[in-house]
């Protein structure tokens, strides 16, 4: 099992890493609009979602993985009428690949963010 790290995304703000990578997959932690020095991007729901794909990008990229190899994601939305937002965007990142994927509202979130989002990628490929 290897604790990924990159400073090319926001540091953990709680006793967790940024993703794991274990059994051919990386775990991404949940991801909230803060840029690298931890300042919550100020605005509405698609700057909100460009800055939390662009952190879930850097750990990605850190962990050997990117989009294209994303299984599973989760979002989490402080109000479902940022849905469609949100999903504009998340299209911009994912274009014809379509990971499962799990929305759904929740009452808050770190730092009054107004969206998280984590993953589940493949970190590298299976064996033959």
């Amino acid at each position: 099992m290897d604790f990924i790290h990159t400073d090319d995304a926001p540091q953990a703000i709680g006793p967790y890493s940024q993703a794991v990578k274990a059994h051919g997959f990386v775990f991404c932690s949940g991801q909230i609009p803060v840029k690298k020095d931890g300042t919550l991007i100020e605005g509405r729901m698609p700057d909100q979602t460009r800055q939390v794909l662009e952190n879930l990008k850097a750990v990605l990229l850190a962990s050997g993985s990117d989009f294209s190899k994303v299984v599973k994601t989760t979002v989490y939305l402080t109000d479902m009428l940022d849905f469609e937002p949100m999903n504009a965007v998340y299209k911009e990142y994912f274009g014809n690949h379509k990971p499962s994927r799990a929305t759904v509202q929740v009452a808050a979130l770190p730092k009054n963010a107004l969206i998280e989002m984590d993953c589940i990628a493949l970190a590298d490929e299976p064996p033959l």
